[in-house]
């Protein structure tokens, strides 16, 4: 196959032929304009969710060594209070529900904390001792758990539009070198093709 043939789809060169390519023409150049602006959307997306991302990192670290700090605090002034928290859980308090964030037509899960306390059946652990502790350790560490919650939103909605981000760029390639390039390389053909067989004509 020549190079010429490579640069071009192989047409019968006729007027209605030119017509359909620079209708393909049209809608190659649309489809690419609308491509690019859907990738820049949601790069800009990605670089704000990087950014969240770092940020809930940092306040994750710093979050983990005071959960720790909290419950080493509890347990020195309380004792050991596992067992009466084990106890004393019927059903899970925090749950986690996931919604769909539309973002130029990708779907990404948002992960969001609904709790229920159902009364709080923790009041009276500590009661003889070291209840302050124990609150703040629980405070600590729901404080934690929403800060997981966000990140492991963050981290499934970066994947999501990594991978989208990917493909998009790969359609505007693809258009951008090989689809316009051969659809303008094919009405050129055409043009030429129609010029000559008018020459001949006269």
């Amino acid at each position: 196959m020549s190079s010429d043939t490579k640069s071009r789809l192989p047409v019968l060169p006729s007027r209605m032929t030119l017509m359909s390519m620079k209708q393909r023409l049209v809608g190659a150049k649309k489809g690419h304009s609308l491509l690019k602006k859907k990738s820049d959307a949601l790069t800009v997306r990605f670089r704000a969710i990087l950014q969240k991302i770092a940020d809930t990192k940092t306040n994750v670290g710093k979050s983990f060594p005071d959960a720790s700090i909290s419950l080493a605090e509890a347990k020195f002034q309380a004792g050991n209070f596992s067992y009466a928290v084990m106890e004393s859980v019927g059903q899970a308090v925090v749950k986690v529900k996931v919604r769909a964030d539309n973002v130029a037509g990708v779907l990404l899960p948002v992960f969001e904390e609904h709790r229920d306390d159902g009364g709080n059946s923790m009041e009276m652990t500590g009661l003889a001792r070291g209840g302050d502790y124990i609150r703040r350790c629980r405070t600590a560490y729901s404080k934690l758990m929403e800060e997981l919650i966000l990140l492991a939103g963050l981290l499934t909605s970066f994947l999501t539009l990594d991978l989208v981000i990917k493909v998009t760029n790969r359609r505007v390639n693809a258009l951008e070198k090989v689809v316009t390039p051969r659809i303008e390389g094919t009405i050129q053909y055409i043009i030429s093709e129609l010029d000559e067989l008018d020459r001949e004509e006269f």
